[in-house]
This record gives C-alpha cells, structure tokens and sequence, in this order.
C-alpha cells in the first residue's frame, strides 16, 4: 500500500509568498522557526493555524542577511587580517628559518587553515544560525563544540581590546612634538633613564638590553632604562611589581577602553547593516597605513639589512618541531579559527552564494598580508639595527613588545617623527577594530540565534549588544590597573591559547568528517555553490586537519611550561589556577555537553547514539531555501 501523503498547510505573507509545510504534530516544533526565518524573504509573518495568533508572530524581527557578497568578503577580511599578522608572523618568520618558514606555514595553510575556514563557514551558510546553534542542528551530542568557543570567544573579547585601548593613548601621545618617549626628564623617568642615542656603545646597551625580553621587553634588570621601554611601563602601563598588588585603575586606560567599546558598539548595534558599512573602511583602510610605511621603510638607511635577515633561508629548521607548531598555531591565531565567528559570518550569506571561492581569497589575501606587513616591520628594524650598530635579531621582537617598545624607538629616530607615530598606531588601531568587532557580532550571533523568540523582538537585540559591550567593558577593568599586565598576560597564555583553539578545531574536523558525514558535506556544499568542493579538502577535512591540529595540540601539552612574566616573574599558584579554569571552561564543554545529552535522553544506548547524530533541522526551515511559491 502507497504511503499516504501528509497535508500540506499555507501559511501567508504580506509580501504575497507562501510558505507549505507537513501539518502534522511532527512538524509542530518547527513552525516558528519556519515563520520567524520566512521574514527574511521580504514580508511580516502571518500566523499559521494553532501558532498563536498574528499579534505574537509580527513580534518576530527578520533574521538579516548581507546585502552584497562583498560585504560578506570585507567583514571576513577585517576579522582575518588582524595585529598577529603585523606583530607576529614577521618575527616567526625571521625566528624559524626566515624563507624557509614559508614552507611549513604554506603546508599548514593548505591542509588546517583554508579547509576548516571553508568547513566553519560553510555549516554557518547551510544551516543559516550562528556558531552555537549550528552544532545542535548538525550532530546535536557535539552542541558542547558551540559553547567552547562562545566561552573561549567571549574572554577573548575582553581582553583583546587592551591592546586597542594600549594603541589608542599611544596614537593620542603621538599628536606630540617631540614624541614623549623620545627623551628621559619627564615626570615618569627614573635615574637610570637613556635617552635614546644614535650612538653605536649606547645602542650595543640598549639592544642587549631588549634582547632579554622576549615577550614585552619591558624588563627593568638593565643597568640603563631606555626611554621608550620606561614610557611603556611607568607612563602608560604605571606597573606594579606583581599581579598580587593592584595598585588602582590606571584612567587614562579606562577612558580608552570605554571609547574603543563605543566604536565596536556603534560598529555592530544594528546588525550586520553596520557591520557591513564598517567593514569597507576598516578593511581596507589598514592596507593604505602599511603601504604608506613600507614606501618609508624602504628609503631608509640600513633597509636592505633588515629584508635579508627577514627572508634569508635557514632550511635546516624545518626539521625541528617547534617551527611546524609555530607555523600552525599562526595559522589558526591568523585565520581566528574555532571561535565560531566565520560560522556567524556565513550564516547572513543567502543558501545559494559560492562561499568556496570567496573565502579562499581571504585565506590568501590573509596570508598575503603577512608577508606584506613583514616587508614594512623589517625594513624599519634594517634601520634602527643600522642605527644602533648592532644585528636585526638584537632588536626583532614580536607581540606588544614589538609595537610598543621597538618600533615607537624606530620612528623617534625619523625625521617628521610624529607623523609615522601616527599613522603607525593608526594601522594598529584599525587592524585591532576590525577583528575585535566582528568577533563582538559573532558572540551575539550565538546567543541571539539560541533565543531567538526572546532576543529578535523590538530593540532587544539592541540592549543585549549594549549590555554585552558594557558588561566586557567592566570585566577588562581589571586589566588596566597597574598590576592589569600580568591579568592580561594570564588571559592571553590560557584563556584563548592554542591548546583551547587547536583542540575545538579538532573536534569540529571529527564532528563534520566522522559523525556527520563529509559525503554529506560535500554534497551540502554542492547544494549551495553547484559544485562539490575539490577532494583535496575532502582528504583534509577527513584525515589531514585533524591529525595536523592534534598532533600539535599533543606537543603544545608535552612542551608545556608555566607562565611567567618576561622571564623574570613567576606567577603565585592561585593565579595559575585561574589561568587553567579559563582553559578548560571552553575545552570542558565538548566533553560534559555530550556526557549531559547522553543522560538525559531517553532510550536504549543505540536509540541514544542515533538520536544524538541525527541533524536537528534541515536547511528547508532557514530564510534562504525556504519552498516560496506565488
């Protein structure tokens, strides 16, 4: 006997579209995530019979999408191209072999960075939901992946915009003629304060100086104190000895953590329709400050010196470990992979948009600006090593130590000094915006995504953006204080390390290849672009990315030291207790999410495991593939 066809029932928009689905008591838990994501087809919803009247569904506001594939393509590229490829990719590089780096970084993009980019955009856009609900929807038992890296995103954001905050006083300073950290006799310098020289025995001192720093080099165990070193940390910073002595807020810091939270508000508060608009400037605006200077860099004394210690292969490193992990926790600091950001992205993408293609040019361009920002950090450093009569590697460092200590003392040297001041930290300002506010609008995806019915009603989402912002604006409070270096420091080593990143990119790789299937993703892709992506990535996805992700999550954990603040200050325990609960608050939740829906759904351990691998939801319920007709 023919099974018998369930009815189909119409429900109407003002607009004149139609949305059909199965009237049954199956379907009854779908309905209003049918009628919410049909507003997004262009009309208000009307209610279906037993859905509880009109009045309770026009409450719902539309789920948004972008309006142009190239506001999808810029906001990824203001998230991607972020200060880890300015401050960091340049000192790996000239660190593990120059050149030759470029062979294990291009192995790591091709296997984990470009692959899981695509597979976390790609779940985003299929299933139209952010990077918490996706995974329900997916493989329901792996739901804990989506909360890791909400918690792990979240303290993320709370203590990445420091470093705006940093970058911002240093911008404001820079207005300055001289600039402040060019001279000792102020207010904030101690009696071993030198002033910075061009000559060649103060040089040696002060490279050698710098060079027991790895980290800040903000060390004070010198005999001499440079000037820029004792602005850093007396001026801006106003340090403390310890992270036990907190010594009060530092105002100027706070009031510059306040403005760049506004500019991310303002950024972000009416969806992705901001987002979208801010993302022209703040995407390209950065390559237009590191062009202007590389063309400077260029034309000073000593540049050439500097591009050669950058780029000269050593091809002997590539057999050591430690550069293959470098090249990887690069690629995923660079492609900030895992925080579920791409997944909010892409899911604001209409269901039939060649995502594939788009998000190879920005894994390239990301790349590609890597490289680019190493010509115009190295051609400076060429220069002030000139200066200072000494080699590259004395004064090359990474991270803030790089961008606060060493190339403020290299634009010093310049004449016009406060003009390359400016468009510096400019450049880092812009750079740090755009990653910060995209990674702020993929947090309140998620959480608007898990409720919907709650958040998407009037100005609510407004009020959760606000609260949100100022609830992280307090909690970084803590980090501009005169003890707030080593908080920062504390949440940098755990709170979004490579362990926590490495692991969630690992679980998403198992979740998507072996759980839910990638034939199945594949075929999803081809649903969406009209292709199936090369096999290449289906290798990837299956084998390569996650043995590449694990095994060097297992090296990170094997070679794994405690922290300590520029080699010099152990941390007490309870602070690396803290340390380690922030880690494991995202890690954690895969496993105990999982063990939590296994409990508590009934059945047979097979019934379990069945219900806990079957999707949730099928693209047919999301705005951009609903069945219109009319």
């Amino acid at each position: 006997m023919a099974k018998k066809e369930k009815p189909l029932t119409e429900s109407q928009f003002q607009n004149g579209h139609t949305i059909k689905y199965i009237d049954d008591a199956d379907s009854v838990a779908n309905r209003d995530s049918l009628l919410e994501a049909g507003v997004a087809s262009g009309g208000t919803v009307g209610s279906p019979p037993g859905a509880g009247g009109d009045k309770k569904a026009k409450k719902y506001r539309p789920r948004e999408q972008w309006r142009s594939k190239t506001e999808f393509v810029l906001s990824c590229i203001a998230f991607a191209v972020g200060l880890g490829n300015v401050w960091r990719f340049p000192y790996l590089c000239y660190k593990n072999g120059g050149g030759a780096f470029m062979v294990p970084y291009i192995i790591c993009v091709a296997t984990a960075g470009i692959p899981i980019l695509i597979l976390e955009a790609g779940i985003g856009q299929y299933w139209q939901t952010g990077g918490l609900t996706v995974w329900n929807n997916l493989c329901p038992i792996s739901k804990g992946v989506g909360y890791g890296s909400v918690v792990a995103l979240f303290l993320l954001n709370i203590y990445y915009i420091i470093i705006l905050a940093w970058a911002l006083l240093y911008l404001v300073f820079s207005f300055s003629s001289p600039l402040p950290w060019s001279s000792c006799g102020n207010y904030w310098n101690s009696a071993q304060c030198a002033t910075i020289s061009r000559s060649n025995d103060t040089a040696r001192q002060m490279a050698n100086y710098l060079s027991q720093s790895p980290t800040f080099n903000a060390s004070l165990s010198s005999r001499r104190s440079d000037s820029t070193v004792e602005f850093w940390e007396h001026r801006i910073l106003q340090m403390t000895d310890g992270i036990e002595n907190v010594g009060g807020v530092q105002w100027e810091l706070a009031a510059c953590l306040a403005v760049v939270w506004v500019i991310c508000f303002f950024c972000i508060w009416k969806g992705i329709k901001s987002t979208g608009r801010s993302a022209y400037i703040i995407a390209l605006l950065p390559y237009i400050s590191l062009t202007i200077l590389l063309i400077r860099g260029i034309t000073l004394p000593g540049y050439m010196k500097g591009l050669e210690f950058y780029l000269r292969p050593n091809f002997s490193k590539i057999t050591d470990f430690n550069v293959w992990a470098d090249a990887g926790t690069q690629i995923f600091f660079s492609y900030a992979l895992a925080l579920g950001c791409l997944t909010a992205l892409g899911s604001y993408n209409p269901f039939k948009n060649d995502f594939y293609k788009q998000l190879v040019f920005v894994a390239t361009l990301d790349s590609s600006t890597s490289v680019f920002a190493g010509f115009a950090i190295f051609s400076v450093l060429g220069f002030m090593a000139e200066q200072k009569g000494v080699e590259v590697s004395q004064v090359a460092e990474k991270g803030p130590g790089l961008a606060f200590i060493v190339y403020p003392q290299a634009v010093a040297q310049m004449p016009w000094a406060p003009f390359w001041s400016v468009q510096f930290f400019l450049m880092i300002l812009l750079l740090g915006v755009g990653s910060q506010f995209v990674s702020v609008e993929g947090f309140i995806t998620a959480v608007v995504d898990l409720f919907p019915g709650y958040l998407r009603v009037g100005k609510r989402r407004e009020w959760f953006i606000g609260a949100t912002c100022f609830i992280s604006f307090l909690l970084g409070l803590t980090m501009v204080t005169r003890n707030g270096i080593y908080v920062f420091q504390l949440f940098d080593y755990y709170a979004a390390s490579g362990m926590c990143l490495l692991f969630l990119c690992f679980c998403e790789c198992a979740v998507v290849s072996w759980i839910y299937g990638v034939d199945k993703f594949m075929d999803n892709c081809k649903e969406m672009i009209g292709y199936r992506p090369a096999y290449w990535f289906k290798l990837c996805w299956k084998y390569l990315s996650p043995l590449l992700t694990g095994s060097i999550l297992l090296m990170l954990l094997i070679d794994f030291k405690p922290l300590r603040y520029n080699d010099y200050y152990e941390y007490p325990g309870w602070a690396t207790a803290v340390g380690w609960i922030m880690a494991m608050s995202s890690i954690l939740q895969v496993p105990a999410y999982a063990i939590y829906a296994y409990m508590t759904t009934p059945g047979t351990p097979a019934e379990r495991w069945r219900i806990l691998t079957t999707p949730t939801a099928s693209p047919v319920t999301t705005a951009s593939n609903l069945p219109l007709t009319g």
